[in-house]
């Protein structure tokens, strides 16, 4: 009988897989209905908020993930002032055509997003008289 149990070097040797987040809904319990219709284009981007930020009142065309490598985010709904914040190692996916933005307290936040748009897309569309996200 094979012993299974693993020292501390044998744990660096083997790969580990963690999944961070799989839903097919938006923070807030939005659900996704479907992709955008076209060519798919995957973007990634690295996205650094200094304390005290509040990013416009903005809309997502498409799905889209972000997950927190430093500090904390909140987002908030414009809709209804629901509001919930994600800290370093969390993710969370993001509304699609819903008006939201997201804030900082007292750190600087780091942030991985993932968006499923297609080619041609604004990630990020301001609601009107805000400026863009980015």
């Amino acid at each position: 009988m094979k012993d299974n149990t693993q020292t501390s070097n044998d744990a660096a040797s083997e790969p580990v897989h963690v999944c961070i987040l799989q839903s097919g809904a938006a923070w807030n319990g939005q659900p996704y209905e479907e992709y955008p219709a076209g060519k798919p284009q995957i973007s990634v981007m690295l996205m650094t908020l200094p304390p005290h930020t509040d990013l416009p009142w903005h809309t997502h065309p498409m799905p889209n993930t972000a997950y927190v490598l430093s500090g904390q985010l909140t987002i908030e709904d414009k809709e209804t002032g629901q509001t919930q914040s994600f800290n370093a190692g969390e993710a969370l996916n993001e509304t699609v055509n819903s008006a939201h933005r997201g804030y900082t307290t007292d750190k600087t936040t780091e942030l991985i997003i993932f968006y499923a748009g297609v080619e041609g897309q604004e990630l990020s569309e301001p609601l009107p008289g805000e400026k863009p996200e980015f």
